[in-house]
């Protein structure tokens, strides 16, 4: 099983890299960290790296219902969403499935709220 879904799309890193973060709000996700790992690479090692962005995407009601349903779950959230500079006007989009992550835990519930996130992350990738 695949860990993750993903799409690349014709476009700007960044133009696409907006459409992801207004994808994402139309279904409920906000985006609670993004981190730059191009910049963050150059910064700490000196090294140069392809444009790269990880966004930590969180649907607060079911990140509730999941904390809810395991307390610890929290180590596992946000739900993290890859932005990727593939080749000029080429970017991939990728999503980590969280039906493969939640099957670790082997919680009925707790996999019921993953198949309802992994439904609605991938209609964002479908929508770019």
């Amino acid at each position: 099983m695949s860990y993750y879904f993903s799409k690349i799309i014709e476009g700007s890193f960044d133009g696409v890299l907006e459409k992801v973060v207004a994808s994402l709000k139309s279904e409920g996700f906000g985006v609670l960290t993004e981190i730059d790992v191009k910049e963050t690479l150059k910064k700490k090692m000196d090294v140069d790296f392809q444009k790269y962005t990880i966004l930590g995407a969180c649907n607060p009601p079911f990140a509730y219902k999941a904390l809810k349903t395991e307390n610890k779950i929290g180590t596992m959230l946000p739900c993290n969403v890859i932005v990727q500079e593939i080749s000029e006007g080429q970017t991939e989009v990728a999503a980590v499935d969280p039906v493969a992550s939640m099957k670790a835990i082997e919680n009925p519930a707790l996999l019921e709220i993953a198949n309802q996130v992994q439904v609605k992350l991938k209609k964002v990738i479908k929508s770019l």
